[in-house]
């Protein structure tokens, strides 16, 4: 039996509609203009509505005002998600840098010296004496299609308003 806040939250999901401080739970796949399948979490992912960032704008967009059952495809171009694909971001640095261990696929924060910013990089290449990082997102400079359908939604709570995200089952989630 659910009691307090989680029973109220519960109550007012039924045929609520997808507005700005609302928690949306989805199903997605995202994939390439081939077909490919790039991303197919096995668990629903929960946002909050109404510009937090949650989720790509375009998606955000196309499910405002929806209720649970509704399914979309968004077709994006790489501005709209993970941007271009940026050659500056490669980098050869010396292997000495690395540690023994370091494999292609393995990731590392990094970022130029004085500056506050980092980015991912990922290995992409080894050899003897140098190794090969790329800053850019994985699915960077691909045009991506996202297929989605809305399972729940729900008010979201004060502190998610407050935090800006959806919390999980368990309190925080990120």
């Amino acid at each position: 039996m659910l009691t307090g806040e989680s029973a109220v939250l519960k109550l007012k999901a039924n045929n609520m509609r997808i507005e700005k401080d609302t928690v949306v739970s989805i199903t997605y796949e995202l994939s390439d203009l081939t077909g490919e399948v790039k991303e197919k979490p096995t668990e629903p992912m929960s946002y909050l509505h109404g510009g937090y960032d949650g989720i790509f704008p375009m998606v955000e967009e196309k499910l405002h005002l929806k209720e649970v059952g509704y399914s979309c495809s968004v077709m994006m171009e790489p501005e709209n998600t993970f941007g271009e694909y940026d050659s500056e971001l490669v980098r050869v640095e010396p292997r000495s840098l690395f540690p023994d261990n370091v494999v292609v696929g393995m990731q590392f924060e990094g970022g130029e010296e004085g500056s506050d910013d980092s980015l991912i990089y990922t290995v992409t290449d080894i050899a003897e004496d140098k190794v090969v990082v790329d800053g850019n997102h994985p699915l960077a400079g691909i045009t991506l299609r996202f297929d989605c359908t809305v399972i729940e939604v729900r008010p979201a709570t004060t502190e998610e308003r407050v935090h800006g995200h959806a919390h999980g089952a368990h309190g925080h989630e990120h």
